[in-house]
């Protein structure tokens, strides 16, 4: 098999349907005039574009001829060459393609040769019909590459392990480790509330036959807070014999209406799940919806606490007004990201009933609880 055989631009039509452009020889050139190999049709291409070709080693190549309005790989101008891998997302001005090899997606249409000119909608900015990853992406919400660790959570005067946060991880080898890039990059693809299902969803289940009916904490997306799929699956693991006790973490920002959370409240209430309010003090605090809908626990944002031991007397002061509110109300208060002995005793001195943070336990494997 030649260099070029397997490989292909895939590109989006005005229907919506996805096209490819076969690369069948090199050098393989882009740009306006009828005599490239791929033509497109719009003001922001140069005559004489790109050229897509192999270099020294053989490996495939794109170099921009000097353009105008330039050649973008990952949304990043490149000047002169870049190597290319697949699933890399070009940009040839203001047409947008994504590299394909091994054939195209399902829905993909190929172009014959006498289809070889694009015609490209004018526009400002470079588009985002395709995220670099996206496959790989899928393959992480059907299950592969997923994992999880767990944190503990433990009493703030005596240390005894009172919980365990659920934490979501990758090992795909295709995607980043980091949960807030993937996050990012489902945000991109308008599919956040699902990785943060997958990841409750693995998690549990891995979780379930080691914990046996300790206290897991597990987070939840904005998006999904108030659906009846969390409900469900909510109420399916309740169902289940030595099911872990879960807490539900609502995030600060899905806290955003009395009326939504005391039904929030009631429905958790109803299947017997208990439920925390995550990052508080994070954005906006809330205290509205904390004095009418209390929730059983209260995690303060470690920003608001990080170094709390040496904090202006006007913060240190701030958090400690609003962790005696807190247990007024009845809620346990909880102070995430403690790192040093030092923080640990203000927040044990503010009235702080639990600590979380790698001074009291890092992540570790699900495996190892």
């Amino acid at each position: 098999m030649s260099l070029t055989d397997a490989w292909y631009l895939e590109s989006i039509a005005a229907d919506g349907s996805h096209v490819t452009q076969p690369i069948r020889g090199l050098p393989f050139r882009v740009g306006r005039d009828t005599g490239n190999d791929l033509v497109v049709d719009a003001r922001g291409l140069s005559r004489l574009h790109a050229v897509i070709d192999a270099d020294a080693s053989g490996r495939l190549q794109v170099t921009d001829l000097g353009s105008t309005n330039g050649t973008f790989v990952n949304r990043e101008r490149i000047s002169g060459a870049r190597l290319l891998a697949g699933d890399d997302v070009i940009h040839f001005g203001n047409a947008e393609f994504r590299l394909g090899r091994d054939g195209g997606p399902g829905s993909a249409r190929p172009v014959g040769d006498g289809q070889r000119t694009m015609i490209v909608a004018a526009r400002r900015g470079l588009s985002r019909n395709f995220v670099r990853h996206e496959r790989e992406f899928m393959q992480l919400l059907g299950g592969q590459g997923i994992s999880a660790m767990v944190q503990p959570i433990v009493g703030a005067v005596d240390g005894q392990v009172f919980a365990y946060e659920l934490l979501g991880r990758c090992t795909h080898p295709e995607l980043p480790n980091s949960p807030t890039h993937l996050f990012q990059l489902a945000a991109m693809l308008g599919r956040e509330a699902e990785l943060s299902a997958a990841f409750r969803k693995f998690g549990v289940a891995q979780a379930a036959p080691r914990l046996k009916g300790a206290r897991l904490f597990v987070n939840t997306h904005p998006e999904e807070t108030f659906t009846d799929d969390l409900f469900d699956w909510l109420a399916h693991w309740r169902a289940q014999p030595d099911a872990p006790l879960l807490v539900v973490e609502v995030h600060e920002t899905a806290v955003v209406e009395v009326g939504a959370m005391r039904a929030l409240a009631a429905r958790l209430q109803g299947i017997g799940v208990l439920f925390a309010y995550d990052d508080f003090g994070a954005g906006q605090a809330r205290l509205r919806e904390l004095a009418e809908v209390p929730p059983h626990f209260v995690k303060f944002d470690m920003g608001l606490l990080h170094g709390i031991d040496q904090a202006p007397e006007g913060r240190q002061h701030m958090v400690r007004e609003l962790v005696r509110l807190v247990l007024d109300l009845g809620s346990v208060p909880l102070a995430e990201g403690i790192e040093t002995e030092a923080e640990a005793a203000v927040c044990r001195d503010m009235g702080f009933q639990l600590v979380q943070g790698y001074l009291t336990g890092r992540p570790v494997d699900i495996g190892s609880v």
